[in-house]
């Protein structure tokens, strides 16, 4: 699918949505008068309320994702859909559609790939309990384990470059999309940036499919998942580190014994803690050859995103 085009500016909106019938109209709507040159794309997943039908009378297209969960509905979406540029917001209209325009401004003004609309809360009911500072937690977590500069890695609003999109894997299934994305950027070093966009609450009637614990976890888990396919030698020291201290903690009594008395009475002690250390090292060893694959890995997804690049320029007539 080719979305409509000003010359051969082609912009998409993608809106990832489950049972928003309460507000996709007013959603489409908004983005029609901001973006009245764009295509608008409802990712439906799975709605039992009639958001589908409501979003095609509204005037979006609709394609169908079962696989329920943002990230499978995100992938459907850049997968079917050619662009130049792609926004994704939610459906739920909490987003301020009226800087989609400026966002798309500065994304091409500077040739970025990716400009972050970071939410501004302007009511006080805009984020549920506990994900104000889970937000926080996980924007330090993905600042120490791989160098973000992100403020708000959980926004939904983003507009993304060709390139972006066309050189990005979607493998995440759930919420967790939008930190796979930022560890995307942040990995193959793309010009990023975030710009304050105000965040309202849901409107009557709309509810949100985020479960604070179970998808809390969830991301925490892919975290740990994309730390140890993408900083392994990291991953597996940290994971040595631990095993270390067990098996200090088993070693140092036996050893102290050993010194008091010239005796090993607990010998089983003994064979566990040389056993943790034989890990450790085990352990350490792997992280130094997965750094090697994952260095190399990680100069094919280059090569990969700057193809993207030449290919986008061309289709454009750029240099």
């Amino acid at each position: 699918m080719r979305s409509a085009a000003t010359g051969q500016f082609r912009i998409a909106v993608i809106l990832p949505c489950l049972n928003e019938a309460a507000a996709i109209r007013e959603v489409v709507g908004r983005f029609r008068t901001a973006l009245p040159t764009a295509d608008i794309f409802v990712i439906d997943n799975g709605s039992t309320d009639g958001t589908a039908e409501i979003a095609e009378a509204a005037g979006a297209n609709v394609l169908i994702e079962t696989a329920r969960g943002k990230g499978n509905a995100v992938r459907r979406a850049f997968t079917a859909i050619d662009a130049d540029v792609y926004v994704v917001a939610d459906g739920d209209g909490t987003y301020d559609e009226s800087q989609a325009y400026r966002l798309i401004g500065l994304l091409r003004h500077h040739r970025l790939d990716m400009v972050v609309g970071t939410r501004r809360k302007v009511a006080c009911d805009a984020f549920r309990s506990g994900h104000e500072w889970g937000n926080q937690l996980f924007n330090r977590t993905l600042k120490t384990l791989f160098g973000s500069d992100f403020r708000d890695v959980f926004s939904g609003y983003r507009v993304l470059s060709h390139r972006y999109v066309k050189s990005f894997p979607a493998l995440s299934s759930g919420f967790e999309i939008e930190t796979e994305m930022a560890v995307h950027a942040i990995l193959l070093r793309m010009p990023v940036l975030e710009v304050d966009c105000d965040y309202s609450a849901r409107p009557v009637g709309s509810a949100s499919k985020l479960k604070t614990y179970r998808d809390g976890i969830r991301i925490l888990w892919a975290i740990v998942n994309l730390l140890r396919q993408h900083r392994p030698l990291l991953f597996f020291s940290i994971a040595s580190a631990l095993f270390l201290g067990a098996g200090g903690a088993l070693f140092y009594p036996v050893f102290a014994e050993y010194l008091r008395t010239g005796l090993v009475p607990r010998m089983p002690t003994l064979v566990v803690s040389i056993g943790i250390a034989v890990i450790c090292v085990l352990f350490m060893v792997c992280g130094l050859i997965l750094d090697t694959t994952t260095r190399t890995q990680l100069e094919l997804r280059r090569l990969i995103y700057l193809n993207a690049l030449r290919v986008t320029s061309a289709v454009k007539g750029e240099v």
